[in-house]
């Protein structure tokens, strides 16, 4: 979603958003398009595309080193040029692109493997539209934790949104597609982790509201669409700040919505009022 765009669905009167730093996942599929060149040093090596990360040691001026996929990060005025891209090393640190001499046709890093469900039973279904609020909120907890521990995204503000963007799993994009948090297909393409796109007619409010359509992804499962949620988060780098609160939930929020994730001015706080009255943050992981 843009910084200025809200978009409601029709049916239900729901609020949608759609608005991810890559940390982590597998890199064998990109192994065989691997870089190896230099570095135009001195830099720090971090655990992820973000300066807010943990260093990871330190290269020098021509250091040479091997790269396998990129990624969106936090913008850097390096040596070479100034990017949001990041590159992934061969032992799974990351680089700023805009320190790294040539390089330039690396793929994207695929979405990381799933995290090892702790209850398979419980992952399988997730929450949908038929059940009570008390039930809704126990489906989505296992979800959203698999996307904390992946994403580091706070389980409380998973499950808030959930609630809130397909209410209560009631909207017909919920119902239908089982996209729980409004999230858009973006030039025809759903992404690594959904199945496939579909348009829906909405309003477009700039700040007029007027008839269109927009292109939403379809998921498999609800599971599915909580983990796309996080991976977005992730993995756009408008929403780097926010990972400096990943303990504080209520930051959190605040630095995605900042961000652009949602435009109504009571949107933090529509999503804190829910966080509270349910007790959500008994479900982050410390």
């Amino acid at each position: 979603m843009s910084r200025t765009t809200r978009r409601w669905m029709l049916g239900p009167m729901l609020a949608m958003s759609a608005t991810a730093v890559f940390v982590g996942g597998s890199v064998s599929a990109a192994e065989a398009s691997s870089v190896t060149t230099t570095v135009a040093g001195p830099l720090n090596v971090r655990v992820a595309a973000t300066t807010k990360s943990a260093a990871a040691g330190s290269l020098k001026n021509g250091a040479k080193v091997t790269l396998v996929c990129k990624v969106a990060g936090e913008k850097i005025r390096g040596r070479v040029r100034t990017t949001n891209q990041w590159d992934r090393m061969s032992n799974g640190r990351y680089v700023s692109h805009g320190y790294v001499r040539g390089a330039n046709s690396l793929p994207t890093c695929p979405a990381p493997a799933p995290a090892a469900p702790t209850s398979l039973g419980a992952v399988a279904g997730g929450p949908n539209g038929s059940m009570t609020p008390a039930q809704f909120v126990a489906a989505s907890v296992v979800p959203a934790q698999q996307g904390q521990r992946e994403f580091r995204v706070p389980a409380s503000v998973t499950i808030a949104q959930a609630i809130l963007e397909s209410g209560w799993g009631r909207s017909g994009l919920t119902a239908n597609d089982r996209n729980f948090f409004g999230i858009k297909c973006f030039n025809g393409s759903p992404g690594t982790i959904a199945n496939g796109c579909h348009s829906y007619a909405t309003y477009e409010c700039l700040p007029a509201c007027k008839p269109t359509t927009a292109t939403f992804r379809t998921y498999a499962s609800a599971v599915d669409s909580f983990r796309d949620h996080g991976y977005f988060l992730w993995a756009n780098s408008r929403y780097v700040p926010a990972f400096a609160y990943t303990g504080n939930a209520d930051q959190f929020l605040f630095q995605i919505w900042k961000a652009g994730y949602a435009t109504s001015p009571t949107y933090v706080t529509n999503v804190t009022a829910l966080m509270k009255q349910y007790n959500l943050y008994q479900y982050d992981l410390r």
